[in-house]
């Protein structure tokens, strides 16, 4: 039968921690265990690249011998060597120091629980030496966590009242949002939402929180801007906290920073959340890297919204022809035969291959290749619409890998 643990938090700050062994095991715990600020010495025959450029240890490559754990207050014994294991141990025990036996873990005097830090919470489970099922159970509660289905009081208003946060919901599939982006998405009293946000996102929400579409604020005599900016600081300033959910990264051709200036302005206070940009998820995702070894060095995301002609176009398109690596498109459907035009004119080859992904990321994803010389026929032949990102560049010529 195994004996129940007592789960205890140890600060160890200024405290000499010994960890013996230098592999993949001691190289999970070193992290955390840097991290409490502990005076971590690491001894062992050999050691990962990663354990030996770890900042915050004292690294010795020898054997471990009786007397290394003076002074000490904590210890893993994590070698591949289960003699060695027990003797780390043994002189643990008779010095009353805890100590974790990462290969038996039932034979140390202590015993690393599945951890997680979560809203100024840390969470801990055991589950008497099996590290699988606590490793699942702690990834089951912090998921749960994530997306609201366990909240607390001081979990969810703590700090955040009155505030706004700018989040990036990620290219489209729901789960490519990053876990602190859907973590305040469980806690907002209000979120206002652009059309490219995940809409399975906002299903995951409570009824109570106020769900606004930005595409349909009024505007009245004001820009859509500016009634946005407008909406997100009249709630906060009631005491709300308030999720500005966009599609991508916030700051990637998405007007966020015009958001966080005007809140800043209103003295609201504002979290930015980056979130993964459709500009390299939608192609890596279709099984295409904007960067590759030996192929290009060098990539370019450009915003399609003004046509190269257009007084207020900032893109230099005869530079963009001239350059040898890949051109990532963004709200460019529209204008495809303008820009594939110019691109040709400047010098870029007609034979360049194109890729073309609608709706990236989602169930409704289409993919479709082409050329710069063809590339515009190809797209209004199959009906592209936007959300599209379109991708010009040797990389698109590579053989496909298998991805799912």
């Amino acid at each position: 039968m195994t004996e129940n643990a007592y789960l205890v938090g140890l600060r160890l700050t200024g405290k000499k921690v010994v960890v013996v062994g230098g592999g993949s095991v001691a190289q999970r715990r070193l992290g955390l265990l840097v991290d409490s600020r502990a005076d971590v010495h690491v001894i062992t025959r050999s050691a990962t690249p990663a354990v030996e450029a770890m900042p915050g240890i004292t690294l010795e490559l020898r054997d471990y011998r009786d007397g290394d754990l003076d002074g000490a207050w904590y210890a893993i014994a994590a070698t591949d060597d289960a003699a060695v294991n027990a003797a780390i141990v043994d002189e643990a025990e008779r010095n009353r120091i805890f100590c974790v036996r990462a290969d038996i873990a039932v034979e140390g005097t202590a015993v690393t629980p599945a951890t997680f830090d979560y809203a100024g919470l840390s969470v801990g489970v055991l589950a008497g030496g099996e590290h699988r099922r606590s490793a699942a159970i702690r990834t089951a509660i912090h998921e749960a966590l994530q997306s609201g289905v366990i909240a607390t009081e001081e979990a969810t208003t703590d700090g955040v009242k009155g505030t706004v946060a700018l989040v990036g919901g990620g290219p489209g599939d729901p789960e490519l949002i990053t876990v602190r982006g859907r973590r305040l998405l469980a806690q907002a009293d209000v979120v206002v939402a652009d059309r490219l946000a995940p809409p399975q996102l906002l299903a995951e929400l409570g009824p109570h929180v106020e769900v606004i579409d930005a595409a349909k604020i009024p505007y009245g005599r004001a820009m859509a801007q500016e009634a946005i900016n407008d909406v997100l600081i009249d709630r906060a300033r009631a005491g709300q906290f308030v999720v500005r959910l966009k599609g991508g990264d916030p700051f990637v051709f998405a007007r966020g920073y015009e958001e966080v200036l005007a809140c800043s302005a209103a003295g609201i206070p504002v979290t930015v959340v980056p979130g993964v940009t459709s500009a390299i998820a939608v192609p890596a995702a279709a099984g295409v890297p904007v960067t590759h070894r030996a192929v290009n060095h060098e990539f370019v995301v450009v915003s399609g919204h003004l046509a190269p002609d257009h007084p207020e176009s900032l893109v230099n398109w005869n530079a963009l022809a001239q350059m040898s690596g890949t051109i990532v498109l963004l709200m460019a459907v529209e204008r495809i035969e303008l820009f594939a035009q110019v691109l040709r004119d400047g010098g870029r080859s007609p034979e360049t291959p194109v890729l073309v992904v609608q709706h990236g990321t989602t169930s409704a994803e289409r993919v479709v290749r082409a050329t710069l010389a063809d590339a515009a026929d190809v797209i209004r032949a199959e009906g592209i619409r936007p959300p599209a990102i379109i991708v010009i560049g040797s990389v698109v010529g590579m053989a496909t890998a298998s991805l799912t």
